[in-house]
């Protein structure tokens, strides 16, 4: 009997084991995919949609803005209570006569929420195209999801690079490391229960 059990606990061990190993390869192949700068800044799209969650989005967003490659530029998940005065104010070289062309979403608190705010906010405006600006860690999953709550949109991916995060040595920063680990496990399962 106690023989029997062992046999199954090195069975479970070596498929923990398994899937572990799995998992990190997983992660591997997720870092290398992952854009390593943009693709396409000239395409004009309806509008700029910037995710929040870094200061270097925002400023890529009002520079792309800036550089009329779209009309206006939504916001989403912004914190209640900030207004377009004080995103301009984040970036001391926006200039102020963007303004007219912001728009903010409060609503979002995750990134399917992100996509179901701008969905809305598309349709309300009858757009038809976006430029998508986030890091290039979050794009995989934004992608994902924007695509599949807006089928019909042309998405241009605009990736966004933060400082921080050091996509080529990765392994060495153990705060970057768990970023990245967490953000392709919210990839993985966003495969498998696309809905929160």
């Amino acid at each position: 009997m106690r023989r029997r059990r062992h046999a199954w606990l090195g069975r479970i061990a070596a498929a923990v084991l398994f899937l572990a190993l799995l998992w990190f390869a997983g992660l591997v192949w997720f870092v290398q995919a992952l854009p390593g700068q943009p693709t396409d800044d000239m395409t004009r799209t309806d509008a700029i949609v910037v995710l929040t969650g870094g200061t270097e989005r925002l400023a890529v967003g009002l520079d792309l803005l800036d550089r009329h490659l779209a009309d206006t530029l939504f916001i989403s998940g912004v914190y209640t209570g900030v207004d377009v005065a004080t995103i301009l104010a984040l970036d001391d070289r926006a200039p102020g006569t963007l303004a007219c062309c912001i728009e903010l979403g409060h609503s979002a608190q995750h990134t399917i929420g992100n996509a179901e705010e701008t969905a809305a906010w598309m349709a309300e405006g009858g757009r038809t195209s976006l430029r998508l600006v986030t890091a290039a860690y979050h794009m995989p999953r934004s992608l994902s999801v924007f695509h599949r709550l807006m089928p019909d949109i042309l998405i241009v991916p605009h990736p966004v690079f933060p400082e921080s995060v050091d996509l080529q040595s990765w392994w060495r920063d153990w705060d970057v490391f768990t970023l990245l680990a967490g953000e392709y496990s919210k990839y993985l399962v966003s495969q498998v229960w696309p809905d929160p």
